[in-house]
């Protein structure tokens, strides 16, 4: 068995975004595309030049298949995913009425990743892996996922698996008291957290950035890495506190994808062993690509697009002919 660098878990769907801004009541054309946090991650990786596994369960249908051979095709192994005739695979419709004004519209309920388990998940294909990338989606899907979220965290502890978790909070799959205790659950396990300011002042009931992320951090050994947006990271660890500024974005196309952008970019760090600031810079830099372009995993870079962003001169790019 070949080894891969990460694991991930989760719901993937597929995307209804029209490409025009405008209420979804007068749009009559809708491209299909892909969304989902976890798949968005594993592309991130892929495109940096990490080997990634995805795992889910998808509904036995053109649209099941359409997501598998997209995440196929960005080089992900998908190789543990399952099917099932027992449910259909999920929809969501993007609706963008401004660069920073988007409603998703879930078509999930009873979906064919709400039957994921734990006894779907391999063992030693998880085993064999250096980290496990789960979210706060995965678990509200259902209260199987849930336990297929616990084990395989369970099983990343035997097997001595970093665990980076990002809480992506997901208000309209559960109780704010049920997201609130499972999302410090799981951050309670977890290696490296990466909470948008939002998320940890929802799970900490602290306001200031520095209370929420000393509030998340309940082990010597965890790090918390919070997303602030235009203005950067804010990274906390036991020997480090350091804000991390963000990259000018001239103009927000869609917003949606960048934290996952984001979390493929420490991800990425973190396997490179790199220290915290190059790596948070990093990530950084690909979540400011990434609301550049439309869509959740068409502006996902490769490292040497990352590369040539970073570059002082980046707004000054040469017409390649």
């Amino acid at each position: 068995m070949s080894e891969i660098d990460v694991f991930t878990i989760g719901e993937t769907m597929v995307l209804f975004q029209p490409e025009q801004m405008a209420p979804l009541d007068y749009v009559s054309h809708f491209p299909k595309k892909i969304g989902g946090a976890e798949s968005n991650v594993a592309i991130g990786l892929s495109r940096l030049g990490h080997s990634v596994g995805w795992f889910s369960k998808l509904g036995e249908d053109p649209f099941g298949r359409f997501v598998l051979k997209t995440i196929r095709g960005e080089g992900v192994d998908v190789s543990r995913c399952r099917f099932t005739t027992d449910a259909p695979t999920g929809l969501l419709f993007k609706e963008q009425l401004s660069p920073n004004d988007v409603n998703v519209y879930y078509y999930r309920q009873n979906s064919a990743a709400s039957l994921m388990t734990e006894n779907d998940l391999d063992e030693d294909y998880i085993a064999q892996s250096k980290i496990l990338h789960v979210t706060g989606i995965t678990p509200a899907l259902s209260e199987s996922c849930y336990q297929a979220v616990m084990k395989a965290i369970e099983i990343a502890k035997k097997h001595g698996l970093k665990i980076v978790f990002d809480p992506n909070l997901r208000l309209k799959l559960w109780s704010k008291q049920r997201a609130k205790d499972v999302l410090n659950e799981i951050a309670g396990q977890a290696d490296v957290i990466l909470p948008g300011l939002d998320e940890g002042q929802f799970m900490t009931g602290k306001e200031n950035i520095e209370d929420v992320a000393k509030s998340l951090a309940r082990r010597d050994d965890q790090t918390v890495i919070m997303k602030l947006g235009s203005e950067g990271a804010y990274i906390h660890t036991k020997d480090e506190k350091s804000y991390v500024p963000g990259f000018p974005v001239k103009q927000v196309v869609d917003p949606v994808g960048a934290g996952d952008g984001f979390a493929a970019g420490i991800i990425s760090g973190l396997l490179k062993e790199k220290p915290w600031q190059d790596v948070v810079k990093r990530a950084n830099a690909i979540g400011a690509m990434v609301v550049g372009m439309r869509g959740d995993i068409e502006g996902l870079p490769t490292n040497d697009s990352v590369n040539q962003f970073m570059k002082p001169n980046q707004n000054q790019r040469d017409v390649k002919r």
